[in-house]
C-alpha cells in the first residue's frame, strides 16, 4: 500500500504499509543529494540524504525493513517527488540474482551488500559469534549518512549481513564506537541471566559530536538508544567539534570501565562505575581518531606485559597503564602502512582463546559498483622482542588457513625461472604467494604486478613499500613476504608480521607483464602458490 500527497512546504511525502522484507531505492550519482526523512507508526524518525532519481539509476539500494513489518513508514522527500515514486518494497533486494558475483566483489573480504563502508565498530565476541559493526552509508556508494551496519560470523572468514543496528536520530548520525558485555550488570540493563551487549558510539551533528550508548539484549538484533544520552559532551572543554571514536573495556586491576576517546590532539582517558556516569583522568597528545588501548604479553610471557595504545593510522606507542593514565614509554611506532585504516580490536574475546584480534578497514574503491569500501583480514596480534626492544607483530589469524590450497612449491630459483612458474596465474583475480627473496647486489627489488610493485625494497634509501624498513638482522640481504590478493586488494605481512602493507590493486593497467620478480641478480630462496576459495561460495 502506498499513498503519495505534497506537503505545504513542497517537500514529497509517501505513506508505505510495511509488508515485505526491503524497501528498494534507485540512486543516480548525478542527482544532487535532497534531504528523506522517515518516520514511523511508532513515533520514530530520522533523515538522510539521498541521490534517489526518477529517471535511469545507476544502482539500487535498500534499507532492510523486517523491524517496521506492520507499520506504516512516511517518507518526506525534499527533491524531485517524482523519485518517490520508484522505491518500492519486496522480499528480495534489487538485483539480488547478481549479489556476491559482481565483477569486483572482493572474494575472501568482508564487504556489505549495497552502499558504502568503513570504521569497524563494536567489534565483540558473544556466545559462539563474532560481531562485526561497521560505519555504514546504507544509501549510496559514498560517504555519508552514518549508521552501524551489523554482520556475525563463526570463524572470523564467513560473514553474515544482518539488518541495520543503530540508525541516525535527532542527535545526528551514528559515528564510530565499540560494544562491551555488561556481565555483572554494571549499568541496569540486562535481564535475568541475559547480560547486555552494550554500544557505545559518537553522535555527530554540525555543531559537536557526542558520545552515546544503546543496550541489546539479544545478541545485537535489536538495540535500546539510553534515554539521558548523551553520555559525554565535551566540545566546550576541548573548543573542539572533534570529540569521538569511544573505545571502552573493563579494566579488572581497577575495577572500573575505561573509556578511550579521540579529542582534538589525542587520546583521553575516561572512567566509569556504571557506564553511564564518566569521569576524566588523563590525555595523551599525538594520535587522531580510533583510538584503542590494550595490554600484550611480551614473547608470551604473563608476567611481562606492556600497554599498547594507537590510532587510526597505524602507529602506536608502548607504555604502562594504571587505569587512569598510559604512560608511553617506546615509540611512536609503525606495524603498518597503506590503505588500511581506523583498525579496531575485539572485546570479551575468551581467556581460554587469548588472542588480540583486530579488523581493519580497506580504504580500497570497488569502482562502479553498487557498494564500496571493504575489510581487510582479520589478523592476530602480539609483542615480540626486536633488536630495537618489544614490537608490534601482525599475523592473519589461523582460521584463514581453510580458503588455501597450495599449488605449487620451490626452492632457490632465479627471478626468471620463478616467474616463469607465475606465469599461469596472471589472469587470476585471487592468490597467495609466499616468498624468500635474497637481495645480492641489487639495490631496487621486489615483486610487482602488471607493473603494480606490490613488493619493493629500496635498499638505498631503506624503503619498503614506502616506509622505512631495517631487518631484524641488520646486515640482512633476505626478505620474506607473505601476499594476499584479491580483487581489489593487497596485502604483504613482511617478516613473519613485523610490518603489514595494504595497497589497492590496480586493475587498469597497460602493462601485462601479470608477476614478475625484478631487480639485480636476486634470488628467489623460496615460492609457494596457494589457490583461494571464495568465502561466497556455498
Amino acid at each position: 500500500m502506498l499513498f503519495t500527497s505534497i506537503t505545504p512546504s513542497s517537500a514529497a511525502e509517501i505513506s508505505i504499509k510495511i509488508e515485505k522484507q526491503y524497501l528498494n531505492f534507485p540512486i543516480a550519482q548525478e542527482t544532487e543529494r535532497s534531504k528523506m526523512t522517515f518516520a514511523t507508526g511508532q513515533g520514530s524518525t530520522w533523515s538522510v540524504v539521498v541521490r534517489l532519481t526518477a529517471g535511469q539509476p545507476d544502482y539500487w539500494v535498500f534499507y532492510d525493513v523486517t523491524h517496521l513489518k506492520g507499520q506504516t513508514l512516511k517518507i518526506t522527500y525534499e527533491g524531485d517527488p517524482n523519485g518517490l515514486s520508484q522505491i518500492y518494497q519486496s522480499d528480495q533486494i534489487h538485483g539480488q540474482e547478481n549479489l556476491y558475483k559482481e565483477v569486483n566483489r572482493p572474494q575472501f573480504h568482508f564487504t556489505t551488500k549495497r552502499g558504502w563502508i568503513n570504521d569497524p565498530n563494536g567489534l565483540i565476541f558473544h556466545d559462539d559469534e563474532y560481531h562485526l559493526f561497521y560505519q555504514h552509508n546504507p544509501m549510496e556508494r559514498e560517504w555519508e549518512n552514518m549508521h552501524w551496519g551489523h554482520a556475525v560470523s563463526k570463524d572470523l572468514i564467513h560473514w553474515e549481513e544482518l539488518p541495520t543496528a543503530l540508525y541516525p536520530d535527532e542527535l545526528g548520525t551514528m559515528f564510530s564506537g565499540s560494544a562491551v558485555i555488561d556481565h555483572d550488570n554494571t549499568a541496569g540493563f540486562n535481564c535475568g541471566d541475559t547480560a547486555a551487549m552494550i554500544a557505545f558510539y559518537t553522535v555527530a551533528s554540525p555543531d559537536r559530536q557526542v558520545q552515546c550508548m544503546a543496550y541489546s539484549l539479544d545478541n545485537g538484533r535489536s538495540w535500546t538508544k539510553y534515554g539521558n544520552n548523551p553520555l559525554i559532551d565535551s566540545k566546550e572543554k576541548w573548543n573542539s567539534v572533534d570529540t569521538r571514536d569511544p573505545k571502552v573495556f573493563w579494566h579488572a586491576p581497577s575495577m572500573r570501565w575505561v573509556m578511550v576517546l579521540n579529542e582534538r590532539d589525542g587520546h583521553s582517558i575516561y572512567t566509569s562505575q556504571n557506564l553511564k556516569d564518566w569521569q576524566y583522568q588523563s590525555h595523551v597528545t599525538g594520535f587522531w581518531e580510533c583510538p584503542e588501548l590494550f595490554e600484550l604479553p611480551v614473547d608470551g610471557d604473563e608476567n611481562n606485559k606492556k600497554w599498547i595504545m594507537y590510532g587510526a593510522t597505524g602507529t602506536y606507542m608502548i607504555g604502562s597503564f594504571d587505569g587512569r593514565v598510559f604512560t608511553p614509554e617506546a615509540g611512536k611506532y609503525y606495524y603498518c602502512s597503506g590503505a588500511q585504516y581506523a583498525a579496531q580490536t575485539f572485546n570479551n574475546i575468551p581467556q581460554t582463546d587469548g588472542r588480540r584480534i583486530q579488523i581493519g578497514w580497506g580504504r580500497i574503491s570497488q569502482g562502479e559498483e553498487a557498494f564500496n569500501g571493504m575489510m581487510m583480514l582479520p589478523t592476530s596480534l602480539s609483542l615480540r622482542t626486536t633488536k630495537e626492544g618489544p614490537r608490534l607483530i601482525v599475523k592473519p589469524v589461523t582460521e584463514v588457513e581453510q580458503l588455501f590450497t597450495q599449488n605449487g612449491s620451490w626452492k632457490n630459483l632465479t627471478a626468471e625461472q620463478a616467474n616463469k612458474h607465475l606465469e599461469q596465474y596472471h589472469d587470476t583475480d585471487r592468490i597467495r604467494i609466499k616468498a624468500r627473496i635474497k637481495l645480492s647486489h641489487a639495490t631496487d627489488a621486489g615483486l610487482s604486478l602488471n607493473g603494480q610493485r606490490i613488493v619493493n625494497y629500496d635498499m638505498n634509501g631503506n624503503m619498503l613499500n614506502g616506509m622505512f624498513y631495517s631487518p631484524e638482522e641488520r646486515t640482512s640481504m633476505t626478505l620474506s613476504a607473505d601476499i594476499f590478493i584479491d580483487r581489489t586488494s593487497v596485502e604483504v605481512f613482511f617478516d613473519d608480521g613485523v610490518y603489514t602493507s595494504y595497497q589497492e590493486r590496480k586493475a587498469n593497467t597497460n602493462d601485462k607483464q601479470g608477476f614478475h620478480f625484478f631487480g639485480n641478480n636476486i634470488q628467489v630462496e623460496e615460492l609457494e602458490i596457494y589457490e583461494v576459495k571464495s568465502i561466497w561460495t556455498p
